[in-house]
């Protein structure tokens, strides 16, 4: 997933975590096939079985309250669970992931666990064990657990600064969608201190980020909490997760489900070819999907829909090209801020009417300049705002030297997973080439990876899992798409399920990124899959509850 869908996904909490004790796990799982490995660790045979791995301490759970300003529901547990932080050391270093677990409702009838991840890489999946997204008789057979992976959060957060203003100093001289020649030299510079300070900073664990890790991690708690097989449902990168734990594990599989997905080959074997892709066939084909319908629904139900919708898009983003806007309000949008809320807006349907809004208002300053005829349709002006870029307070939030409280997740999975150029010039080369085919999100995509070209640890050098994809698993793996998917094109879903040994693809017909929770048709297929056991028939076309441009009330 993007810089966007890692904020969206992230999930905060005042919780503080109460760590169980658990004892020290005593094997890791072998080096399965198609892994690749550094140091003293030898590449496995290719084909040959991964197996599971000893026997390991069980979970130590501790009752604890989601949200401490509510009254305490009584059904969760929490615990910070060890694995080594380099499998090929079982017995050396540990290092913790949080977890929880909101109990099974029926547990005289439970099945197993359900473990949950968000994507990212770097979404914070803790809380994801109160989600609603599933229907109450998965919540009633299933214990559902959540947990951040090794790096993310509250799970040994991999950090490349020790304070605020260290990493503000870098990240504040980085362009989100550069143009100009000074605007890519200093954000490629300033990219360059960033992977320097990741290799001051971040300590061993920066080399152990790779999927192929969070996988043996992820096997390691399924045989913690007691189950003899793997119940998963992965979103976005989480795809990334749930297949290659299929291949890794295959006879371990119950049901997985992996929704919004990548293309595993493709993201392991050639990250730039995977980020273009993302741009021309996700991003812009959700935005002129967005276009299309907003007009179809006409101004009554759509703000931006009067005249040619693709032309005033297109003559607002031209327009931010040569300069920011400035809007009624003082404050400005610039390209960058305007890409990423574009970005941000198309992954969700609920999202997608507010645009419009915002789209019509910015339209409504950026006309007359561009010697175009504003819309019929008037909106407050103030309606732009959410799309600009707003001037820092002059006074900060935060005491001088405070403690870094982000991490750096996204990257260390991403630059360990994903392979690209050492040349941190190619991604500059790449944006204008990207840009004729993608004009909104081809450079905005370009310029997501830079660090991966100078990072500390790079999958060129990485242990990771890099196929074979078809192992034949012990059940089917459920794989849904959405055909208007930004982030991770409908074609990627397709792949996935035709890479997978033994997979089925359920469509969901809309512009969302990931689809469970969002039709009632589809949380009865998964509902079925998950409690039942029982796969979908394949070919089925699914439609969303709810119309993105619905026809406003009397």
């Amino acid at each position: 997933m993007s810089r966007i869908s890692t904020l969206a996904l992230a999930l905060t909490s005042a919780l503080a975590l109460v760590a169980g004790a658990a004892a020290t796990a005593t094997a890791a799982p072998a080096t399965p096939a198609g892994a690749t490995t550094t140091g003293s660790t030898a590449p496995a045979t290719p084909g040959a079985p991964a197996t599971p791995g000893g026997p390991v301490a069980p979970v130590d759970w501790t009752p604890c309250n989601p949200d401490p300003s509510k009254p305490d529901p009584g059904i969760y547990d929490c615990a910070v669970y060890p694995v080594p932080l380099d499998y090929a050391d079982p017995s050396g270093e540990q290092i913790g992931i949080a977890m929880m677990r909101r109990r099974a409702g029926d547990p005289a009838h439970r099945i197993g666990s359900l473990f949950l991840n968000p994507g990212g890489p770097g979404g914070s999946g803790y809380l994801w064990a109160t989600t609603a997204r599933f229907e109450p008789r998965v919540q009633e057979r299933f214990d559902l657990i959540g947990f951040d992976p090794r790096g993310v959060a509250r799970s040994n957060p991999l950090r490349c600064f020790t304070t605020n203003e260290e990493s503000d100093a870098v990240f504040g001289r980085m362009t989100g969608v550069p143009v100009t020649r000074a605007e890519v030299d200093d954000t490629l510079a300033a990219t360059r201190d960033y992977t320097d300070a990741c290799a001051r900073n971040a300590g061993p664990l920066v080399r152990h980020m790779s999927t192929i890790n969070v996988v043996r991690d992820l096997d390691r708690m399924r045989r913690a909490v007691g189950d003899a097989q793997l119940t998963f449902a992965g979103f976005s990168y989480g795809t990334l997760i749930g297949s290659t734990y299929a291949n890794m594990y295959p006879d371990k599989v119950r049901a997985i489900i992996v929704d919004g997905n990548v293309d595993p080959n493709l993201r392991l074997h050639n990250g730039l070819e995977y980020d273009r892709q993302r741009a021309t066939g996700g991003f812009e084909v959700a935005l002129a999907e967005f276009l299309a319908r907003c007009g179809a629904a006409g101004g009554q139900r759509c703000a931006f829909a009067e005249g040619d919708t693709r032309a005033k898009f297109d003559a607002i983003r031209d327009r931010l090209r040569t300069a920011p806007v400035t809007l009624p309000s003082g404050v400005q949008v610039t390209l960058s801020s305007f890409t990423s809320q574009v970005a941000n807006a198309l992954y969700a349907q609920s999202r997608l009417a507010p645009l419009a809004v915002s789209l019509q208002a910015l339209y409504q300053t950026v006309a007359p300049q561009q010697g175009l005829a504003p819309g019929a349709g008037k909106v407050a002006a103030g309606a732009a705002d959410r799309l600009a870029k707003v001037v820092p307070a002059a006074l900060r939030e935060a005491p001088a030297d405070s403690p870094y409280t982000s991490d750096d997740s996204y990257f260390g999975v991403n630059c360990q997973d994903k392979p690209y150029p050492s040349y941190p010039g190619v991604f500059a080369l790449v944006a204008r080439a990207w840009e004729r085919g993608a004009p909104t999100f081809g450079r905005y995509q370009a310029f997501d990876a830079p660090a991966c070209a100078t990072w500390p640890a790079p999958a060129r050098a990485a242990e990771r899992y890099a196929g074979p994809w078809n192992r034949r698993t012990a059940n089917k793996v459920m794989v849904i798409g959405n055909t208007f998917d930004p982030a991770t094109q409908y074609r990627f879903s397709q792949r996935m399920q035709r890479q997978l040994g033994n997979a089925v693809l359920v469509t969901v017909d809309m512009i969302e990124h990931c689809a469970v929770g969002r039709s009632k048709a589809l949380n009865a297929l998964v509902t079925s899959y998950l409690v039942d056991g029982t796969a979908p028939k394949p070919g089925q076309v699914l439609k969303p509850d709810l119309d993105p441009f619905p026809v406003p009330t009397a």
